[in-house]
């Protein structure tokens, strides 16, 4: 069996197919040039067009290369779930907006998976319908890490879903695979029932150009609030403006910035926006403690 590129690291396994045979030969693949400077950056073509059409309410897609989510999910003990875009196929648009954009798959992907997304036609996506060689679109994989940077596919999901059949295999996935981490995957899977965990938007570089120095706060419930604040301020005037929202039940918390992921807390509070990262613009998690 042949390896992927190092930028894409190398499958070492491979796990059941929907819809195909289980087994496929893995294809040397030529690496992605990079994109003209003044561009939309690789990381975040699939984000951007994805919510252009669809808008803001889906999974929590990591705008970043494939090997860094996957690092992300090994650091975090999860599966990584990689959903390829054909925008062609006649399947894509009733799947994300019925199945994928669902509340129901939106909040089991965000709790137990690190989720990434990339368009087939181009970059990592064309690399990874090249390896996984789907016959049927919307495709859909679960993906383990694995020793050696390498990476073992459990599961491959091709055609259209409905919300429950998408959770109830993704579900039955977890607990056939879930021994891959040992007992550690069950202390996180106690913690992260407790809250549904959601990391930072860091587009900074992407919006860059625009100079917006806006912060958007996403809160446990779901809700999400945008506020304006200086690149000057302290982190301090973050948390005074949530204490002046007067929610309900959010008394002790902390921020938490995504990729990147940053803590901000007691120790940070007299730290500048600007010397965090957060400018110009930013998303932050609110997590209770």
């Amino acid at each position: 069996m042949t390896s992927l590129p190092r930028n894409l690291m190398s499958f070492i396994g491979i796990g059941r197919r929907r819809n195909q045979n289980a087994n496929f030969p893995l294809q040397p693949l030529e690496t992605p040039q990079p994109q003209n400077s003044i561009a939309t950056p690789e990381e975040w073509i699939f984000l951007d067009k994805f919510e252009q059409q669809y808008g803001t309410k889906h999974p929590f897609f990591y705008a970043c290369r494939f090997i860094e989510a996957m690092k992300l999910a090994k650091q975090d003990q999860k599966f990584v779930f990689m959903y390829l875009h054909s925008q062609e196929h006649p399947f894509a648009n009733v799947f994300c907006k019925e199945t994928l954009c669902s509340e129901l798959v939106t909040q089991f992907l965000d709790v137990n998976f690190v989720c990434w997304g990339a368009l087939a036609d181009r970059g990592e996506g064309l690399q990874m319908v090249a390896s996984l060689r789907p016959s049927s679109f919307p495709c859909c994989a679960v993906i383990s890490p694995a020793p050696s940077d390498g990476i073992i596919v459990l599961q491959q999901l091709e055609g259209p879903l409905s919300p429950a059949e998408l959770v109830e295999i993704l579900q039955t996935t977890l607990e056939e695979q879930g021994l891959a981490f040992g007992s550690a995957k069950a202390k996180r899977d106690e913690k992260i029932r407790a809250d549904r965990r959601l990391r930072e938007e860091q587009d900074a570089a992407y919006f860059k150009a625009l100079q917006i120095d806006k912060i958007l706060i996403r809160f446990p419930n779901g809700e999400r609030r945008e506020h304006s604040f200086l690149c000057t301020d302290k982190i301090q005037s973050i948390f005074s403006y949530i204490d002046s929202l007067g929610l309900c039940g959010i008394e002790n918390y902390r921020l938490i910035s995504n990729f990147p992921r940053r803590v901000y807390g007691v120790d940070q509070m007299r730290m500048t926006i600007k010397d965090v990262g957060l400018y110009p613009k930013a998303s932050l998690f609110l997590e209770p403690l």
